[in-house]
């Protein structure tokens, strides 16, 4: 082990580990302020605000030797002894200074500036900078140009830390920003001809410490300070991104990345970040209902383009009865674990379809997949298969012995004949469209075709669960509306059996029951929908899921270490 000695308090690092000094003060409580530095880019220590005081500890005689200059804390490494001063008078001027440097020119635009009450300009000047302004005030105009269909640059307030180059050359590995003239003339700027329109390029946004790069799908929306934030996971895809969903009165603003440096680091992709518009979707399923005429014939013709058969709405206490009268006397029944659903709610479906029939044929959900995996230079991963908990429902249905059913597997079962009433979760989201279509869910081609929506045409009884109208929720008996990814609480595992908790960022539409809290009731669970109580339950009845029995981290967990272990 080696010792850092930070403001006079000693800490320990691993002799293994390579530290900066800001890492290393980080581990003793002291953040050291910066620009231009961050942990997933290259280091240039161009911005000045971190500079410290460093020396070295004699091991021998404990003598310290202090180097005479302020060093950057972002490019100066530790070792054994190293000693970092981050509150001395020479420290502070040196910060004051930067920031007076930087305020020159900066317009102070904050009232009408979308990074107000999160930038770090702002913060550093009330916490670092001088007491008063030495310049004169002068009129300014900002200057603003589209650098891509969902990022805007505003040129006067970039303070050149040069984050969002170094991104795209290092992380997306497209190169579309670059650094133009020289001196106090310096700008970011894109090269003629290639717009920031990567994968990733939402990415920019959140690394500018300041309000240069603004978010079209966000700005001028909501003020920050109005924001609720709820540590979440994406369900855009199988890698489970770790976000954060900001939302003010039950409508959400914007997603941001969290932090896991186990599953996606710093990052997400633009399908993920803007993929929660169809949460506010007029089209959307907004009441339970049960078909009271014949398939066929209908009174009306949905949204999306499919003919929807004529349903009466039905109290939610209703279905909790109806729906079970229903399915136990078709007979024998099959039931499709959508993907989407968390591990809590597979675990409820798959006793609530046992205890109508208990032989009834339990199966993976349709599994939607797009293309690919496409892994960008800087590690970052976008996974073909588009949803979030395709291990969490095999790893339920292995319990239940259903271990292996697929969708092409229950279809099979519905063809034959072999069962009379099926039960289909879906809550699949539309897909992903471009920047300029991402607000209509109705541009989407359903998750299932008409033709495999036939299969189920002769069934005595179709419950379909799902967000958005399709060929097959024309068909059903019970027509039921499903919960989006904010609006559900529980655990998803991804592709690589990392399993991550989460809990319910918003309500969902007025007439909407989260499947959790549908599951619970049918199985004649008293007060609220428990999503921690579930986990527990399924973790001492399962090894599978023993890693899950206590409080799960932040960041998630490992179910093939802890199995292993």
């Amino acid at each position: 082990m080696a010792v850092v000695i930070v403001d006079g308090q000693e800490i320990e690092i691993g002799a293994d580990e390579r530290l900066n000094c800001i890492e290393a003060a980080r581990r003793a409580g002291k953040e050291i302020p910066h620009y231009c530095w961050h942990a997933g880019l290259t280091v240039v220590a161009s911005c000045r605000m971190c500079l410290i005081e460093t020396g070295q500890r004699d091991a021998a005689t404990g003598k310290v030797t202090m180097v005479p200059k302020l060093v950057p804390g972002c490019q100066t490494p530790v070792r054994d002894g190293t000693v970092i001063v981050t509150e001395s008078e020479k420290v502070k001027e040196s910060r004051a200074r930067v920031e007076e440097a930087l305020l020159i020119d900066h317009p102070i635009d904050c009232p009408i500036c979308d990074k107000a009450g999160e930038c770090l300009l702002q913060d550093y000047h009330f916490e670092h900078g001088q007491a008063e302004r030495r310049a004169d005030i002068h009129p300014f105009t900002s200057r603003k140009r589209d650098v891509g269909p969902t990022v805007t640059l505003f040129v006067d307030r970039c303070i050149m830390c040069t984050r969002c180059v170094r991104f795209t050359r290092e992380v997306s590995g497209t190169g579309e920003l670059m650094v133009t003239s020289r001196g106090a003339k310096e700008e970011i700027d894109v090269f003629p001809g290639f717009p920031l329109d990567n994968k990733l390029a939402g990415n920019v946004v959140d690394l500018c410490p300041v309000g240069a790069l603004g978010d079209k799908d966000f700005l001028y929306q909501q003020r920050v300070w109005f924001l609720k934030r709820e540590a979440n996971v994406c369900g855009g895809c199988s890698a489970g991104c770790s976000i954060h969903t900001e939302h003010n009165q039950d409508t959400v603003y914007r997603l941001k990345p969290r932090e896991n440096p186990h599953v996606n680091r710093w990052w997400i992709c633009d399908d993920g970040r803007y993929g929660w518009h169809h949460l506010h979707d007029d089209a959307r399923i907004l009441a339970a209902g049960r078909r009271s005429a014949p398939v066929g014939q209908t009174d009306r013709h949905s949204g999306n383009g499919h003919a929807a058969a004529a349903f009466q709405p039905v109290e939610w206490a209703d279905v909790v009865t109806g729906l079970r009268a229903d399915l136990a006397r078709a007979g024998r029944l099959a039931v499709a674990v959508s993907p989407m659903l968390t591990v809590e709610e597979a675990w409820m479906l798959c006793a609530v379809a046992r205890s109508i029939d208990p032989q009834a044929f339990l199966a993976l959900g349709h599994v939607p997949v797009v293309g690919n995996d496409e892994t960008f230079p800087g590690g970052f991963t976008i996974r073909a298969e588009k949803c979030p908990n395709r291990r969490g429902v095999e790893e339920v249905l292995a319990v239940y012995g259903a271990g292996g059913h697929g969708w092409d597997d229950l279809l099979a079962q519905v063809a034959s004949g072999t069962v009379a009433a099926a039960w289909i979760t879906a809550a699949y989201p539309p897909p992903a469209g471009d920047a300029a279509d991402r607000h209509r869910a109705d541009r989407a081609v359903s998750w299932i075709d008409e033709a495999t929506a036939a299969t189920f045409a002769r069934l005595q009884t179709l419950v379909v669960q799902d967000l958005f109208e399709s060929p097959l929720s024309a068909l059903a008996t019970w027509r039921l509306p499903a919960a989006g990814f904010a609006e559900r609480a529980g655990t998803w595992i991804n592709v690589a059996h990392h399993a991550q908790t989460f809990r319910q960022a918003i309500r969902p539409p007025a007439g909407v029951w989260p499947e959790g809290r549908l599951f619970w009731n049918m199985l004649g669970r008293r007060g609220l929908y428990d999503p921690v109580a579930v986990r527990r339950q399924l973790a001492e009845s399962s090894a599978s899921f023993a890693a899950l029995a206590g409080d799960v981290p932040a960041t998630g967990v490992d179910l093939r270490v802890r199995q292993l272990a």
